[in-house]
């Protein structure tokens, strides 16, 4: 190029800009509480479905939240995020739902201090059924649904009860954050960074009862890595502290905060739908999902597992070997969650 005579040396190569995906539509219940207050910005940003995937948000809540759910929107906006294609505030659940490919299922009734699972039971599963009508109604049958709302695992079994045209693997509940606990509780026992522990299982219920099993855990120190429980070497603290310190977490935020989990349940979520839409490579990571009887669990309840995800579809690692000390706390979890899930098939025959 010349310029008053002169030669310029500018670059002319011409950047292909590689065509945006068209936006998916994601909706997340209980838009305008606490949790999605967190979530809304991670799944707006790009970090749960990937930095070139356009999001078209549907937000529902019900009818009296609607003015701070007002506000949500105007933040939404002023975060001016590129991946925001738009915004659909709304206390129809039809509305809210149609043609969604992933559903974050948050609203719920929140366990307060000194409440019982059971105290929420009741009031949550019909919530849960008129949501499973509606997805059953209007949204695509491949859509992706992440119950957060507890209890999250019976919440998931009815929702999916009342769905019948969307895949039974298509429901699943949120035990992620207390794979995410569990992960940190190591990492910070062993002195390392929390992304070089991996493959710590939570088993059954995401309620007191789970059982976070560090048995198949590995870390990686000076580049090499190692079975968790050698290098922890103290096995009563694996079978003791480690497990009820992930079991109370919850209550011990509750009896800081005076509210449950929030930030760090949002953060959960992200994680979750991202590792089933993205894939997990060689990681495992604990899912709530559709029992099939693995490791003698009780069938057709939603059960915690350590799964794998390829091309959006998750499987349960299979082979793991089950001590006698596991054997009991898992058939524990699972006896719970056969109650429950009685429990909520008569709430919902009221």
């Amino acid at each position: 190029m010349l310029w008053a005579g002169k030669k310029l040396n500018v670059d002319t190569t011409v950047v292909v800009k590689r065509e945006m995906a068209a936006p998916i539509k994601v909706v997340v219940t209980g838009a305008a509480g606490q949790i999605a207050y967190s979530l809304l910005y991670q799944i707006a940003s790009g970090a749960v479905f990937g930095p070139e995937q356009p999001v078209y948000l549907h937000l529902l809540d019900i009818a009296p939240m609607m003015g701070v759910l007002e506000g949500v929107v105007m933040e939404l906006a002023d975060c001016a995020l590129p991946l925001l294609a738009g915004v659909l505030p709304t206390a129809n659940p039809e509305e809210a739902f149609k043609d969604v490919s992933a559903a974050f299922l948050v609203g719920a009734m929140p366990r307060r201090e000194g409440m019982e699972r059971k105290d929420l039971l009741s009031a949550n599963v019909r919530i849960f059924k008129e949501q499973g009508q509606a997805l059953d109604k209007v949204a695509r049958k491949d859509v992706k649904i992440l119950v957060v709302g507890n209890p999250a695992n019976t919440n998931a079994l009815i929702c999916s009860k009342y769905a019948p045209s969307i895949p039974k693997e298509n429901f699943t509940a949120m035990t992620r954050l207390d794979q995410n606990r569990a992960q940190s509780q190591l990492a910070a026992k062993l002195g390392v960074p929390v992304k070089d522990v991996k493959n710590v299982v939570i088993w059954g219920n995401h309620s007191s009862t789970q059982f976070p099993d560090a048995s198949n855990a590995i870390v990686n120190i000076g580049g090499a890595e190692k079975s968790v429980p050698k290098a922890i070497n103290d096995d009563e603290f694996l079978k003791t502290t480690f497990v009820s310190t992930v079991q109370k977490r919850g209550a011990a935020v509750i009896a800081a905060r005076k509210m449950s989990s929030a930030l760090s349940a949002a953060k959960a979520a992200s994680d979750h739908m991202r590792d089933w839409f993205l894939g997990t490579g060689d990681r495992w990571v604990s899912m709530g999902v559709v029992s099939d009887g693995s490791y003698g669990t009780p069938r057709d309840v939603v059960y915690s597992f350590p799964v794998t995800v390829s091309n959006g579809k998750w499987k349960i690692v299979q082979g793991l070997t089950i001590s006698d000390f596991a054997r009991e706390k898992l058939d524990l979890t699972g006896k719970e969650l056969v109650e429950e899930k009685q429990d909520a098939l008569d709430v919902c025959k009221d």
